[in-house]
């Protein structure tokens, strides 16, 4: 059970095609994290809350884009405006009204989006955030937490993998890293311990709510708010890392539940309603550094863009339809989180009952299992985890009872999964206990 031989005769085509794929694409993906053993494979369509490959396999998917679709996959209501979106033009390359109605909804629901930037990415995103708080505050040195993950903009490409204090591989010099401290997540007190040994050149401290790539670990009461105490005192900027928990943790972010009031703060993922986009945004002071039009010497604007395909009207329709749903729906929320639980609950228990050692993490609609530990508070815990036994309860998972998870990556629940999903998943992870191939081999 849940070994590979089966994985691969399901999938014939997928293995002919990332054959094709690896003489054209690096590792034959586009996305690092995307390659899982022996191959991924490759999906002709998806519609609700299911993958379909081309194989002819169907997988529930768990994985949700990134966890980006929290309407499922093509939900009726973005998929009808893009189709007439379509017809009326895909760029203009220049602006356009549904631009303007997707950042007054944003600024309605996060007042602190006093002013925003789109743009395609969140990689982007972050990057212009650390840039304006630089050019805000004039130091230089931005703080971030160990296996924090904000992209793969230059800046903040350090300490993301473990070994956390190796550099992240040829191309990044380490010149461009020296401007860059890490603060272990969740250990508020060696956390302000190394903020004070850079205080005075500290620009800003950018975090994620719920580390999210590095694991699905939530913030222990009080570490964020002291870490935002630290930068307000400090005249140092607080910029919190939606992109994830933007609109999936709450309609108004996680900022909100954690009552935090970021500088600024970045959002992606949902916002685009599957389609690319990230968005800075905060303190109309600080976003006005950017302002081209009342800046006119270069030398006093922030260079921050957005690149050809910002604010395209594709991204702007579908952002709005999906907010504008959520907004009407509020249903959503208490549903998504409601299955989150019954999922982190049901796993915790199911693994006990076997007795197999592990914690299964996250909030809300997001969850994620460890192995071989008991607590986990930081991604040094994560890492250390049994990753192995992760991957082979993921495959089977994915090999066996068509439940797609990325392995060793969190799962997120939609609008469109039903608590028979949850039943499904907790049978099928029975299963695989019973069968003992997530026992370690003596």
């Amino acid at each position: 059970m849940g070994d590979m031989k089966n994985y691969e005769s399901r999938t014939a085509k997928s293995r002919r095609l990332y054959s094709r794929s690896s003489n054209v694409f690096p590792g034959g993906i586009n996305h690092n994290i995307r390659f899982f053993q022996p191959y991924p494979f490759f999906v002709d369509s998806a519609k609700g809350k299911h993958l379909n490959d081309i194989d002819g396999n169907r997988f529930t998917d768990y994985w949700m884009g990134h966890w980006a679709l929290i309407l499922g996959h093509s939900p009726k209501p973005v998929a009808d405006i893009l189709a007439t979106q379509v017809r009326n033009g895909t760029l203009f390359g220049t602006v356009n009204p549904v631009s303007v109605e997707l950042a007054e909804t944003i600024q309605k629901l996060m007042p602190r989006a006093e002013m925003m930037r789109f743009s395609t990415t969140g990689s982007e995103a972050t990057m212009y955030a650390v840039r304006l708080a630089r050019a805000k505050t004039g130091r230089r040195v931005i703080a971030k937490a160990i296996g924090g993950w904000h992209g793969f903009n230059t800046t903040l490409m350090q300490t993301v993998n473990y070994p956390f204090e190796s550099e992240e591989g040829p191309g990044l010099i380490q010149d461009e890293g020296q401007y860059v401290e890490s603060i272990p997540f969740n250990d508020l007190e060696a956390s302000l311990k190394v903020l004070e040994t850079i205080k005075d050149d500290l620009a800003c401290i950018i975090i994620e709510p719920v580390l999210g790539g590095a694991g699905c670990i939530t913030p222990e009461d009080g570490y964020l708010q002291g870490l935002q105490e630290f930068a307000k005192k400090n005249d140092s900027l607080f910029i919190l890392d939606e992109i994830v928990t933007g609109f999936r943790m709450s309609l108004r972010g996680a900022a909100s539940i954690y009552r935090l009031e970021p500088d600024l703060f970045t959002l992606g993922k949902i916002a685009g309603g599957g389609l690319p986009i990230g968005i800075v945004c905060g303190d109309k002071e600080i976003m006005s550094l950017a302002d081209p039009i009342s800046r006119k010497d270069k030398e006093a604007r922030c260079a921050i863009g957005g690149g050809t395909f910002s604010a395209n009207p594709l991204t702007m329709s579908a952002g709005l339809a999906t907010l504008n749903f959520l907004k009407k729906n509020p249903g959503v929320y208490s549903k998504i989180d409601r299955l989150g639980s019954m999922a982190r609950k049901g796993l915790e228990k199911t693994f006990a009952e076997g007795n197999i050692q592990c914690k299964v993490t996250g909030a809300g609609s997001l969850f994620l299992t460890h192995f071989g530990h008991e607590q986990v508070k930081d991604a040094t815990d994560v890492a250390t985890s049994d990753r192995n036994m992760l991957t082979k309860y993921h495959l089977a998972l994915m090999a066996d009872h068509d439940i797609f998870f990325l392995p060793t990556k969190m799962g997120a629940f939609s609008y469109v999964h039903e608590e028979s999903d949850v039943k499904k998943l907790l049978a099928a992870t029975q299963e695989i206990v019973s069968s003992g191939i997530l026992r370690k081999k003596k």
